[in-house]
């Protein structure tokens, strides 16, 4: 199969340290292009990766003919209007997560859904780790699966960087908390039918530094989560059935050169002394993203993540938002 030749859509931080790398190491990408607002940004980008080409705007990399896909690692309010634009020109878009402001603006990549492939950046629903702990709850290893709980948090004060600009879709939800969600559905392979969330919000800025919410799936089953920009940086996953449980080591931001550990315990000793270990040998789950979606461009695999599950996403999202300021239970709004 010929590699698809990509095109990155500015110098974003998460693009230059961990996805474009990536995709350079990849087997089925082959980037050929960056772009920024500026030529010297551009060029000295290109440079420092070794991509080929470096354009000076936007619209000179979505007018390159050869460019068939891009990867657009923009500020959060750009995604959609960014990816419309690229889709527009006949390029399939990687964008990154959240891939919008909220669903209703989600619902506008329907427009172009049919035309070219769009996927929404969770890399984790890649990597083997994911993919183990998933069959170990399909095949009934783990009982019945009641939850799945997560935390995920860093800290970060910058007044400068995006995460902490309200207008640019900044905040612990937007940023990381999109991951839990993707967790619990991608792991009870189900929708919440209702959902209660609790923020503290940061002053100064006004975005949510610290989210907790509660995700009822039905039958029982619950996600339970709390993100922080504002705390000691940690992760864990734990997805626990009435007969055993899972936890996940590093669950968001597995290593690529290092072997990733699950953990599976049937509690029987206290302290996780009952639990055995299953290794994951080093990949790259920004690698295996790629070729994921180089693959379904080519016809050689299906597109496993489209546009309605970004929108169904945004929805989950959208009536956390809602339940944070009503103080209630909410339910997800049709879209």
């Amino acid at each position: 199969m010929q590699k698809v030749r990509w095109g990155v859509l500015s110098t974003a931080k998460i693009g230059m340290e961990k996805v474009t790398p990536a995709l350079l190491r990849s087997q089925w990408c082959d980037v050929q292009a960056i772009a920024s607002r500026s030529l010297p940004s551009a060029r000295a980008a290109a440079d420092k990766l070794g991509i080929p080409t470096a354009y000076g705007s936007y619209e000179e990399l979505l007018a390159d003919p050869s460019i068939e896909a891009i990867y657009n690692p923009l500020p959060n309010d750009l995604h959609v209007p960014m990816t419309l634009a690229a889709a527009r020109a006949g390029k399939h878009v990687l964008c990154e997560k959240p891939i919008a402001l909220n669903a209703n603006e989600a619902a506008q990549l329907r427009e172009v859904a049919g035309k070219v492939h769009i996927m929404e950046a969770f890399m984790v629903r890649f990597h083997p780790q994911w993919l183990r702990t998933r069959e170990l709850v399909q095949s009934g290893a783990l009982g019945e699966l009641r939850t799945v709980q997560a935390w995920f948090s860093y800290f970060n004060r910058n007044p400068d960087n995006i995460r902490n600009d309200a207008a640019k879709g900044g905040g612990a939800l937007f940023d990381i908390g999109c991951y839990p969600i993707v967790a619990g559905r991608f792991l009870f392979g189900a929708e919440p039918v209702r959902v209660m969330a609790l923020a503290d919000m940061d002053p100064e800025f006004n975005v949510d530094r610290t989210f907790s919410a509660l995700l009822d799936f039905g039958g029982g089953r619950h996600l339970d989560f709390t993100v922080s920009t504002q705390s000691t940086p940690y992760q864990r996953v734990q997805v626990v059935g009435t007969q055993q449980r899972v936890e996940i080591e590093i669950p968001f931001n597995a290593p690529p050169f290092e072997a990733t550990r699950i953990f599976i315990d049937n509690g029987k000793q206290l302290g996780g002394a009952s639990a055995t270990v299953e290794s994951f040998a080093p990949c790259d789950q920004y690698s295996l993203e790629g070729d994921a979606f180089s693959l379904a461009i080519r016809g050689e695999a299906p597109l496993l993540y489209g546009v309605e599950d970004a929108v169904q996403n945004m929805r989950i999202i959208d009536a956390l938002f809602a339940s944070q300021r009503s103080g209630r239970w909410e339910t997800l709004a049709a879209i």
